[in-house]
């Protein structure tokens, strides 16, 4: 019987090998406290078996990797989920795999999970604004958009990506490649996190948000904009001590950020109504 893996047991290993589907699936089980992690393990594993079966064992990356996106796209019909973006249910990775719907990051993690137990060298891309995917072939790398099923991007798709994002503003070429680095998983498991924060806050459900920022910061301890970020939610449930906490541990971390006299002021407020709870 396989021991199913808990929050600690994520964050107790090395950042660089967290498992994404565990990792996304401990995240599940919030939601869902009977979730079998295990059960969707093996999905995960069959779903690899079945491609591995049919596919020769002379073929190369670049066909196994087009094999992989017409079983899961074409053939199994995962799909991204334009229609209801922000269901919960598209951050979960158990509902991804059952409903087959899902958004950039979540199909991802399943494109790039399988595709490990073929082999494929796929990593993930914090693209701004829309998560993608990467594979390294021979003769370089292909960058692929699980939500438009597995979709080959170019340079000039990815800058118009960018130019829709900064209001027309044209990135050269070398910027872009600069964006397409390897996103560690803790990377990963993180954005899954701060999507569902936002997803929370929607619904106006505060302590699930602030549980998402707390595994952020499991993950990334020193990381300042998420200190930021919870201190601004902590804020908004007038938990005024620890948003002062998190506000300064921001400073503390960034010296010289832009905000810094914005969140000085905001620490000075904060240290006056905290006073006042004694």
């Amino acid at each position: 019987m396989s021991v199913v893996p808990t929050w600690q047991d994520i964050i107790a290993a090395p950042r660089d090998q967290i498992d994404l589907a565990q990792a996304a699936l401990v995240i599940a089980a919030d939601a869902y406290p009977a979730l079998d992690v295990a059960a969707y393990l093996q999905r995960l594993d069959q779903l690899a078996q079945t491609l591995r079966a049919r596919l020769r064992a002379d073929i190369g990356p670049a066909d196994k990797l087009s094999a992989l996106s017409h079983y899961l796209f074409d053939e199994l019909g995962y799909a991204g989920n334009s229609d209801d973006y922000y269901d919960p249910r598209n951050s979960f990775l158990n509902d991804v795999i059952d409903r087959k719907l899902g958004i950039p990051i979540t199909l991802s993690v399943l494109y790039i999970e399988v595709g490990r137990r073929l082999s494929l060298p796929l990593t993930g891309v914090s693209f701004p604004g829309h998560f993608l995917v990467k594979c390294a072939l021979r003769d370089g790398a292909v960058v692929l958009d699980t939500f438009a099923k597995g979709a080959s991007l170019g340079i000039k798709d990815l800058q118009s990506r960018l130019r829709a994002l900064s209001g027309g503003q044209d990135m050269p070429p070398e910027a872009v490649m600069r964006l397409l680095g390897a996103a560690p998983p803790a990377h990963i498991i993180a954005r899954m996190l701060r999507n569902l924060k936002a997803i929370y806050l929607e619904r106006g459900d505060k302590d699930r948000a602030l549980n998402a920022m707390n595994r952020v910061l499991d993950l990334s301890p020193d990381a300042a904009d998420a200190y930021r970020e919870r201190g601004r939610l902590l804020e908004v449930m007038e938990c005024f001590r620890a948003a002062l906490a998190d506000y300064e541990r921001y400073l503390q971390l960034e010296p010289r950020a832009l905000d810094a006299r914005a969140v000085q002021g905001k620490i000075a407020v904060l240290r006056e109504r905290a006073s006042r709870l004694n």
